[in-house]
């Protein structure tokens, strides 16, 4: 369903685990970015008001997203650590050229959002099948699905803004860049690098 063209090696849970801190606290930040973007596309397209609607229920998910996994390092007796570079994130951004037209921005925005999504829906997955931890197991079962629906989100409202065949296009050639981008760090404690 996701299409994406590197999956995560299932061994990658067991480096998640034994750093499952990191993992943590990686997962609570971009949860907390995650909401963040969702507003800050509201912001740039105040035009676009059934995108908008949706985004800010996506927000507020997010958000709730964020205090649950807030709680579960707290419970475990651990703190939230500082926000993280997502250099997967920075090297994601870096697809698109900036400027350009308006409605060709939205589509750019959206496309990285999905893929973002889309690829915190695998790891979630990956996390949900192969660790041993089984409280988290079913939390990262239950947060896969809300990915998975974030990412058809994003990815449906770039093809309504964007000729289809041409947003397509667009999203395999990020699908090949992500697996690029994955093959160098996809090994670390972190949700998407």
């Amino acid at each position: 369903m996701l299409g994406l063209k590197l999956p995560t090696d299932p061994r990658w849970a067991n480096i998640a685990e034994k750093n499952i801190e990191e993992i943590l606290t990686d997962h609570a930040w971009c949860e907390q970015k995650a909401a963040s973007n969702a507003i800050s596309i509201t912001i740039r397209y105040p035009d676009k008001s059934e995108l908008i609607t949706e985004l800010l229920e996506l927000a507020q998910e997010e958000l709730t997203h964020f205090q649950m996994v807030h709680e579960r390092i707290l419970a475990r007796g651990l703190e939230l650590g500082k926000p993280r570079k997502d250099e997967y994130v920075r090297q994601l951004m870096a697809f698109f050229p900036q400027g350009g037209k308006r409605e060709d921005r939205l589509v750019h925005d959206l496309l990285i959002s999905a893929m973002i999504e889309a690829r915190s829906c695998e790891r979630f997955k990956v996390l949900a099948d192969n660790i041993e931890d089984q409280e988290l197991a079913v939390f990262y079962r239950d947060l896969m699905i809300s990915e998975a629906n974030h990412y058809t989100l994003f990815l449906n409202y770039a093809r309504k803004y964007g000729d289809r065949k041409v947003v397509d296009h667009k999203w395999n050639a990020l699908l090949e860049f992500e697996a690029d981008i994955m093959s160098r760090l996809g090994t670390e404690e972190r949700i998407h690098g």
